[in-house]
């Protein structure tokens, strides 16, 4: 059976920090950055453990802005 990882792209300069897809994510992968901030003066979310993402796309839809693709790979095991 095929293991699928996943990768979340953000667009960092529309983020604006409202943290519903670290909220939605089951994996805990997501987070918002804890020093850095855009040019709005927002912090924006980031990929803390790309290694647990399982490419569920839940912060994808749960965006209000769609700063966020979510990519999905499968991988033989």
């Amino acid at each position: 059976m095929a293991k699928v990882i996943g990768h979340v792209t953000v667009n960092v300069e529309r983020c604006k920090g409202c943290a519903l897809c670290v909220e939605s994510c089951p994996t805990d992968t997501l987070s918002l950055h804890p020093t850095d901030v855009n040019i709005r003066g927002y912090h924006y979310v980031y990929m803390e453990n790309p290694e647990a993402c399982i490419g569920c796309a839940n912060c994808g839809l749960v965006c209000p802005d769609g700063v966020l693709t979510v990519y999905r790979k499968r991988i033989k095991e």
